[in-house]
């Protein structure tokens, strides 16, 4: 078994998955993710990006290949393990924001860190600060159902960067969002991240938001490619023309 580069924050070689109905998720895809870096998956839906993103979080088991986090096995570690390695290591954005309805705005945030054991106190602290930074800071008392669906977003976000992760998978994370505020909600995560040395794995189909990151891996069918050209509109989707890498 090869260890990654020390380098490396995130490794994964030649992961396979297969979805449930048969059809194939990744074929052979291998990539290396540096310590504090922000690096997009881009290619059309479809193509494997949240696949490939549940994988390297340990979400999901990939049926081939290894994942390596900090040189440790992430392919080999149970279930129990794999769902700690989330809570106190990995934050994750869903395209859709999920958040408790029982619970206020600032108490959603803050979740994760009380569930790592910080005290209620602190971690409201820490929560209010990120939901002041994503203009969402005024709505701390509001329960979910009071929010408009780009300000639920919002707290998805907060609540995924106040724990302050060491890896942090976005998938899709401004796809509720209108074009305007898509912009300054990723400049916020993405400047949250480099001065918190956080490292980012950013699943997007829209090249704008894949210009943000550091360096870009195309994925099409599955499978890491050179080149993908991503649609203007959703009108375009599965129309992508790309060149397979070597």
């Amino acid at each position: 078994m090869e260890a990654p580069p020390d380098n490396d924050v995130l490794w994964a070689r030649s992961l396979h998955f297969t979805h449930p109905d048969g059809s194939p998720g990744l074929t052979g895809v291998s990539l290396g993710v540096r310590e504090g870096e922000i690096l997009a998956v881009s290619g059309p839906r479809g193509s494997g990006k949240t696949t490939l993103l549940r994988c390297l979080s340990g979400l999901v088991p990939a049926l081939g290949g290894e994942v390596w986090f900090n040189s440790s096995p992430v392919h080999t570690l149970g279930p129990m393990a794999r769902e700690r390695l989330r809570r106190d290591r990995f934050g994750w954005i869903d395209p859709e924001p999920l958040l408790v309805p029982e619970l206020n705005v600032w108490e959603n945030a803050a979740l994760p860190l009380m569930l790592r054991g910080t005290g209620r106190r602190r971690a409201k602290v820490a929560a209010l600060e990120w939901l002041e930074r994503l203009d969402v800071g005024d709505r701390a008392r509001s329960r979910p159902h009071e929010l408009q669906h780009a300000e639920r977003q919002r707290v998805a976000i907060a609540r995924a960067l106040a724990p302050a992760p060491a890896v942090l998978f976005a998938d899709e994370p401004t796809a509720p969002l209108h074009r305007a505020d898509r912009a300054h909600v990723l400049r916020t995560l993405t400047a949250a991240a480099r001065s918190h040395g956080i490292t980012v794995v950013l699943a997007t189909h829209d090249p704008d938001t894949a210009a943000l990151a550091d360096r870009t891996v195309a994925l099409l069918d599955g499978r890491r490619v050179h080149t993908v050209h991503l649609p203007d509109s959703p009108d375009a989707e599965g129309r992508a023309a790309c060149s397979l890498s070597a």
